[in-house]
């Protein structure tokens, strides 16, 4: 979501490059859109860094690479297929799916070249050609050019699970990967909060093929998304075989310590529904049933655990059950929350469900709130019980069963794709026509923070603002979203993984 006015001001100074500044912006997108079919495409807003190698593996999947011309003051490269299908195949692809390098969106399009006259005798860039052409026709590069077509892709992979609503398995990543090549290696491991793979193939074409064909794509319906990027190591040390790292070339080593192998059962449950659930990477209608075989694997060791989870550290002159919904609100739909009677530092928040505890768990837990850490744990409760009737416990329990501010109510929503971590920059939706860029300033200024930065997206519904810290922006968040804006417009906000 926060991607989309990137894209389309993308193709809007792609095409003052081209043609120089012109009137109104529909007729510079016409343009660029009416360049005709060349063999010779252009690449624009490259990272600095980035290598000639990288820019030929956009190609490679399409067909054969036959020259390139890097610019490197201007962040931009020419490089020239084989035959123009083959081009027109990777415009069209590109245009549904926007190719990284080095974690940047780049951007390609037609070039009004035909084809590139450089000086044939750069050697450099003849040996990176040949190299990839080598590996192309299926022979093997002279060695002196394997080095340059290391860089251009490692056969290992780094991976990185976005909006991860259900848990995903080592065994469902080698499942996904195993379409386009032999898989030899799988380590997984959660860093900032983040659950990362690492996954080597048995050939960097195969790595190749599956960073094109999977960067971007949701492993279930609307979550788990895949951010796929190639690793520095071109190879990996595998100690165990587990649940948490496998050599599939070296069945004998040992599970490792306090680590159980992948429980048959629980395999089984996978592959029961692997058919629908990475047939072809479909989104999964029976996304329930396959949210269930997840639970088993993420939740085995938890024992009875529950969608409830122990908040403490919390500031209790500050806190109270509102604030505690909308902040849990984020990464899931909260039932319940009761501030405990004898020890109101510390509260209980009941999720829909385990999946959304542990997500919330994963995201809250070590942030800032009213000024202090807090700490979230599950707890041993399976739900949250009710005052009985009559008592009063000041107003410390509120049931939120029946709330309309529920964001993950509709199966499939949006708002499954836009779960991220606390971050300073927040995503605003929702705002009325005739708020200014300086209402919604003085608005988050006044929740108690200093505005960084702003931004409108084009159709001025949507906004970016950034706080100066995280615990700004999670207060802004607490104070602010479902704020009435006037009219019954009521403002959301949620954490962007943008910056401004």
């Amino acid at each position: 979501m926060d991607g989309l006015g990137d894209v389309a001001v993308g193709v809007k100074r792609g095409s003052d490059e081209l043609n120089g500044a012109s009137n109104g912006s529909d007729s510079k997108k016409l343009r660029v859109e009416e360049a005709p079919p060349s063999r010779v495409l252009h690449i624009r807003k490259l990272p600095n860094e980035a290598s000639e190698t990288e820019v030929i593996a956009l190609g490679l999947p399409f067909g054969k690479v036959t020259n390139i011309l890097t610019l490197k003051g201007k962040n931009q490269a020419f490089l020239e297929m084989g035959t123009e299908e083959a081009a027109i195949t990777m415009i069209n692809y590109y245009t549904t799916v926007t190719p990284h390098i080095r974690n940047v969106p780049v951007f390609v399009q037609y070039s009004n070249h035909k084809e590139l006259k450089t000086d044939a005798g750069n050697q450099r860039t003849q040996a990176v050609l040949q190299a990839v052409s080598a590996v192309q026709s299926g022979g093997s590069p002279s060695s002196d050019v394997q080095e340059a077509l290391a860089a251009a892709s490692s056969p290992v992979l780094r991976i990185i699970i976005d909006n991860m609503f259900y848990p995903v398995t080592l065994d469902v990543l080698q499942q996904i990967f195993s379409k386009f090549g032999t898989v030899m290696k799988i380590i997984t491991f959660t860093k900032n909060n983040q659950f990362q793979a690492l996954l080597q193939f048995s050939d960097p074409i195969n790595a190749q093929q599956a960073k094109l064909a999977l960067d971007g794509q949701n492993i279930y319906n609307s979550c788990c998304t895949l951010r796929i990027d190639f690793s520095k190591l071109v190879n990996l040390n595998v100690k165990y075989n587990n649940d948490k790292s496998r050599d599939y070339t070296r069945p004998e080593l040992p599970a490792g310590d306090g680590q159980p192998s992948l429980e048959s059962s629980v395999a089984a449950a996978f592959s029961k529904d692997s058919n629908s659930l990475l047939g072809a990477l479909n989104p999964l209608s029976a996304a329930a049933a396959a949210a269930a075989a997840a639970g088993r694997v993420a939740l085995a060791g938890q024992a009875g655990s529950s969608g409830v989870l122990l908040v403490s550290n919390l500031n209790e002159e500050m806190v109270a059950p509102q604030s505690l919904f909308t902040l849990f609100g984020v990464y899931g739909d909260v039932q319940r929350v009761k501030i405990l009677y004898n020890k109101k530092d510390s509260a209980l928040i009941q999720m829909s469900d385990a999946n959304q505890a542990q997500l919330a768990m994963s995201h809250l837990n070590g942030q800032k709130m009213y000024g202090k850490i807090i700490r979230v744990t599950l707890s041993k409760h399976q739900t949250v019980a009710l005052p009985r009737d009559g008592l009063d416990d000041q107003g410390l329990t509120k049931d939120y069963a029946n709330s309309p501010l529920h964001r993950f109510k509709k199966p499939g929503s949006k708002n499954f794709q836009n779960i991220f971590p606390p971050s300073a920059t927040l995503h605003l939706s929702n705002v009325p026509q005739d708020v200014t860029e300086e209402d919604l300033r003085l608005l988050f200024s006044n929740a108690g923070g200093t505005v960084k930065a702003f931004k409108f997206f084009q159709d001025r519904k949507m906004a970016l603002i950034q706080m100066s810290t995280v615990e700004e922006a999670i207060q802004a968040l607490i104070d602010l979203h479902n704020y009435n804006m006037g009219g019954n417009q009521h403002l959301r906000v949620s954490f962007s993984k943008s910056t401004i």
